[in-house]
């Protein structure tokens, strides 16, 4: 049984669409807004009939699901999205890509674990690990 993450912005949602489609080739597979629902969200704040009331990415084999959060104001705590890369260039452009605006908190480099690792905080706060996994013939050591 999979496990998708689901992420709510604070009405930047499109924006972080667009940002992840360019930033780690995700692709729009569905997206609805506030105004076509056939109900007002309870509480809906003012503005919000344009707004992302839900969308889906793909991104490599994974899905994430994107909205923009209706009634609050959403603060990404506790978490890190991992995304696992085939090889340090691509892990170099992908951590590079994700840190646009965004802030280094641990920078990409070989760990005891990885061969190249790092962690950012992109634009919009979300947490990413950028991981390139050990070669599997000294993973069985």
């Amino acid at each position: 049984m999979p496990i998708q993450p689901y992420l709510f912005f604070d009405g930047r949602c499109e924006e972080a669409i667009g940002f992840y489609r360019q930033a780690l080739g995700a692709e729009l597979e569905m997206l609805m807004h506030y105004r076509e629902a056939p109900e007002k969200c309870p509480g809906m704040l003012e503005g919000y009939d344009d707004k992302v009331m839900h969308s889906c990415l793909r991104v490599g084999e994974a899905t994430l699901m994107m909205a923009d959060d209706c009634i609050g104001h959403p603060n990404f705590q506790g978490f890190s999205l991992s995304l696992q890369a085939a090889n340090e260039a691509e892990a170099r452009r992908r951590f590079d890509a994700l840190v646009a605006g965004g802030k280094v908190v641990m920078p990409l480099g070989k760990t005891f674990f990885s061969p190249c690792f790092g962690m950012v905080a992109d634009r919009f706060g979300v947490s990413w690990m950028v991981i390139v996994p050990e070669p599997e013939a000294s993973a069985t050591r």
